[in-house]
């Protein structure tokens, strides 16, 4: 009997966190817990004595049972509230030139959120691939309230979202209050709004476009939400743009019926519309549309990046952070390829389904589609958006930004080297793969004697590779082009992700959680001084102020400022391996 007990209870309490891990409905639990009264009061005796096979097939039968409830609990669809608790407190009303709006306090006040305002028509039906079109105005007053839904994208089981929560965050909480999960769909061209409370005029202004590999991601995150930076006195906007195979496929037939000869970077220009709104309607919430600072983390960094040479957003936009990615060296190692590459993906993409024209394509479904993320997530020259390479761009002395903060973190490698990590046996392959014909000089400067050794230097060389080495490019051609350029290296290790790949978001957007216990007085320190710099940085160009240490902007590139237990210049630790890659890539 207590044998029975204990493998039923253990049983109650692992589907008990299934239940919670994959945001089932709260009647879920209560089925599950109904069920194991019955299951106890009927077979408790009956398996106590029984034969082998007998209990195995009672457990299979509450197992079955506990299936079905999870079926029939499943988490529903539903929008993301964006205000705090069950009732809602509206701001005044916002008058757009497409209708009136109001939004929400949050923040204990200090702050307002217009949620999920259309920046452009909804690119669904004929207007799929094709250029992003004028919003349409609306009837009566917009209650701007919950998010939209994300960008189309692949989507995972909650429960998988949860357990990275869990294994790589450490921050998951159990609440009674979020047995749902989000809407994607391909309607998601819309814009959040942060504004301080009460009236405001002439504030700085800042654009966030979220990261996520152009494949993935959402514009309401909690660590790059706009709260923080509303509290200190600036308007701050995020945006959904098209991902995957909706923001990226390439196609001649495409470009064929487009008047601008364009295909392949729809998410891009879906970018640049959400900034003409901002220029259009960010003064009716106190932003100042001659004062906008662009920014961007990963993929985000990557759009800031091509967008700082595109034609089509010149003026838009006066200055730019990028965290842990740029598309300015010569050969970007992520989020771009050539037209010819794309153009040929497009058409393999085409055979794959049967579909020869554009009114074919967009005969597919979404759902269908919507697993090419892998394969279309890379910007492109189309001859429209960008007309080459911002290198090029840059080599001609073209750009659009007149100051530039941007900078990675020291262990960008950690979420993209879990399960490659490297030891004596397989590290010479590994830089033998990369690094071919220059493979010799790498191991002569990165030399391991153990396998911990080995894990460290193939850590290093991944990240400065895909991540540091783009920001060293950067450098270098704003120095030639006489734009004052900010670097940093963020290194601050906490209970979260620590200085992983998009670690520093909360300390950038003032979005550490009071009452997390995975950061600590050095942790709030660190991010009221990041938040000073980026305040200063939106407001003027230059990061520099009162009490806070000296940021210089390095026109040699050989030091950058290190965010970390010590804020304060430091030599850029890379320089020799970056000088490799200068030769592999034919830099000049």
């Amino acid at each position: 009997m207590v044998g029975f007990g204990i493998v039923t209870g253990l049983l109650f309490l692992l589907m008990a966190a299934v239940l919670e891990l994959n945001k089932n409905t709260l009647p879920g639990f209560g089925l599950l817990l109904a069920a194991t009264v019955v299951f106890w009061v009927v077979f408790s005796k009956w398996l106590q004595g029984g034969k082998w096979y007998g209990k195995l097939l009672g457990y299979v039968g509450y197992i079955a049972v506990f299936g079905l409830i999870l079926f029939l609990t499943w988490p529903p669809i539903r929008a993301v509230p964006a205000y705090e608790g069950k009732t809602p407190v509206y701001t005044g009303t916002v008058h757009l030139d497409q209708g009136d709006v109001r939004g929400v306090v949050i923040g204990d006040g200090a702050v307002e959120l217009y949620a999920g305002i259309p920046y452009a028509q909804p690119p669904v039906g004929e207007l799929r691939w094709k250029e992003p079109q004028d919003p349409l105005p609306w009837e009566g007053l917009l209650t701007a309230d919950h998010f939209a839904p994300m960008c189309m994208q692949p989507t995972h089981l909650p429960i998988y979202d949860s357990l990275t929560r869990i294994i790589g965050f450490h921050d998951y909480k159990i609440s009674l209050h979020d047995n749902y999960v989000a809407p994607v769909s391909e309607d998601g061209l819309y814009v959040n709004v942060w504004k301080p409370a009460g009236d405001g005029q002439g504030l700085p202004v800042l654009v966030y476009i979220h990261g996520g590999t152009l494949q993935t991601g959402q514009p309401w995150y909690a660590d790059y939400a706009g709260t923080g930076l509303a509290k200190k006195g600036l308007v701050v906007v995020n945006l959904g743009y098209r991902l995957g195979v909706f923001g990226y496929l390439a196609d001649e037939g495409l470009a064929a019926e487009s008047a601008h000869g364009t295909t392949g970077n729809y998410g891009l220009l879906d970018q640049i519309k959400a900034l003409e709104w901002v220029r259009d309607n960010v003064a009716a919430f106190g932003g100042d549309p001659g004062n906008v600072t662009l920014a961007g983390e990963s993929a985000g960094a990557a759009s800031v990046s091509a967008l700082c040479t595109s034609p089509l957003a010149k003026g838009l936009f006066r200055r730019v952070i990028l965290e842990s990615s740029t598309v300015a060296s010569v050969e970007p190692p992520h989020s771009f390829r050539s037209r010819e590459d794309a153009l040929t993906s497009g058409r393999e993409l085409k055979a794959r389904y049967g579909a020869e024209t554009p009114a074919e394509l967009r005969a597919l479904s979404a759902q269908r589609i919507v697993n090419e993320a892998y394969t279309q997530h890379y910007m492109t020259v189309d001859g429209y958006a960008l007309t080459e390479t911002p290198y090029a761009s840059y080599q001609k002395g073209a750009h659009n930004e007149e100051a530039i903060l941007h900078g990675y973190n020291a262990e960008e490698s950690g979420p993209f080297i879990l399960f490659d990590h490297g030891n004596l046996k397989n590290y010479e392959t590994k830089i033998r793969t990369y690094f071919k014909e220059y493979a010799d000089q790498v191991l002569a400067l990165y030399r391991p004697a153990t396998d911990g050794e080995a894990d460290s230097c193939w850590a290093q060389i991944y990240g400065a590779v895909f991540f540091n080495y783009p920001h060293y490019c950067l450098n270098r051609l704003a120095a030639r082009n006489g734009i004052p350029a900010y670097e940093y290296c963020f290194s601050k290790h906490n209970g979260c992700l620590g200085c992983w790949h998009s670690g520093e978001l909360p300390y950038f957007y003032g979005n550490i959680p009071a009452d997390s216990k995975l950061f600590d007085v050095g942790d709030r320190a660190l991010e009221r001084t990041i938040v000073g710099y980026v305040k200063n940085f939106a407001a003027t160009g230059d990061p520099n102020g009162p009490g806070l240490p000296a940021w210089a902007a390095d026109s040699t590139s050989a030091t950058l400022l290190t965010l970390g237990d010590r804020v304060e210049m430091a030599p850029e630790k890379y320089l020799q391996l970056y000088e490799i890659m200068d030769e592999m890539t034919g830099w000049e």
